[in-house]
């Protein structure tokens, strides 16, 4: 049947039909009083989702680009950065920052694991002639499903009082809480394909006081990731290139949906529906690629055993019209991933871990027993 697609992976991610509604809108002059007017509200609903009174910047950008702009615009090169890695994303950001002239170590872990945050205490500590001048985490990696310790490192980064801390939160910003002012962030990058409920296209960077001081000394090449352009213009609710218009339409609206419902009970929501996904994976005799005290609340990563999760994913399309990630890298072939974040709902992961159970049954799987899936997830679902 047509028009029935589901789209269950870490992002692009589902869109609501409102915003879907604002996007098709005819678009008007971006440098318009009623662009401004737009322009002006959007920039007050994303300090409120990053709990923030610091500029929030919107780039026409994916969330590797806000990333960049947030790495470029705030450092020279041959300066010293610590980066986490473990994972896919923490990995890229120590290519950028190599491809851009910077000298950087990395802090690993085993993929599924996070990062040990005594292991950048311990580091931070011994650089008594304050070389390391930022620290790059990921907040929550997309590849495995792990939540880093962010929180905890960044008290560490704190005492090292130099070093900035910037922050990929691409698939954390909306799914789980990050208190930009209260714990003190310096940089903080994220993508609207993921928690905001809009299609891939908009980059969005929060710029602490501290860090736009490290701006005015910076000397690594930027023209049109050039944050300070976008603070000047966003001042005058204005953009210092082409914004996507119609993008901006639905974003408009996603952040009045995610007003409506509330910062407290979207976390709420998204940490609901991450337990009854892994509860529902768990009964069906699969293994989690994170364990319940580090699992991110944006993606669940899946082992597949017996049955390969290639034929796993593959099935599910074909039968269900159903479309789960999988593994990259290394675990390319050895691990799927479940998204649950933005625009999921209660039945969305019924309806998976259903399609999902089926799936295995079809594959040949003698281990799952018809419905125990499901009322795994249920009993959470109704408590």
């Amino acid at each position: 049947m047509e028009d029935k697609h589901m789209l269950m992976i870490p992002g692009p991610t589902p869109v609501p039909e409102k915003v879907l509604l604002a996007m098709s809108k005819h678009p008007i002059g971006h440098r318009s009083s009623d662009f401004s007017e737009i322009i002006a509200e959007i920039t007050e609903n994303l300090k409120w989702l990053h709990q923030t009174q610091n500029d929030v910047l919107m780039l026409t950008a994916s969330g590797t680009g806000a990333m960049e702009a947030g790495i470029i615009n705030f450092l020279s090169p041959g300066e010293s950065v610590l980066v986490g890695n473990n994972g896919k994303f923490g990995e890229r950001w120590g290519k950028i920052c190599r491809a851009f002239g910077l000298k950087v170590e990395e802090i690993t872990a085993e993929w599924g694991k996070p990062l040990d945050s005594e292991l950048f205490r311990k580091k931070l500590e011994a650089d008594s002639q304050k070389k390391i001048k930022a620290v790059i985490i990921t907040h929550s990696e997309t590849s495995t499903g792990v939540i880093n310790p962010l929180e905890t490192i960044n008290k560490y980064v704190k005492d090292h009082e130099k070093a900035l801390i910037i922050v990929d939160a691409v698939t954390s910003l909306g799914a789980i809480n990050v208190p930009i002012d209260d714990w003190g962030l310096d940089v903080v990058g994220s993508g609207s394909q993921k928690g905001y409920m809009i299609p891939p296209g908009l980059g969005f960077v929060c710029v602490s006081k501290k860090a736009w001081e490290a701006y005015e000394t910076a000397t690594l090449p930027r023209f049109y990731l050039d944050l300070g352009a976008y603070r000047k213009a966003t001042h005058k609710n204005s953009s210092p290139f082409t914004p996507p218009v119609n993008l901006m339409y639905g974003l408009q609206v996603a952040l009045q949906m995610m007003k409506a419902e509330g910062l407290e009970k979207m976390f709420i929501r998204h940490r609901r529906l991450t337990d009854a996904a892994r509860a529902g994976i768990k009964a069906l005799g699969l293994s989690l690629l994170a364990d319940d005290k580090t699992t991110s609340t944006a993606v669940t990563a899946v082992m597949s055993t017996g049955v390969t999760a290639e034929s796993i994913r593959a099935t599910m399309k074909r039968q269900f019209d159903i479309v789960i990630a999988g593994g990259q890298d290394h675990l390319k072939g050895k691990i799927f991933r479940i998204g649950h974040l933005g625009f999921v709902s209660e039945r969305d992961i019924l309806t998976v871990i259903a399609a999902l159970e089926s799936t295995l049954i079809t594959l040949g799987d003698k281990r799952v027993t018809p419905g125990v899936g499901v009322a795994a997830a249920s009993k959470i679902l109704g408590d």
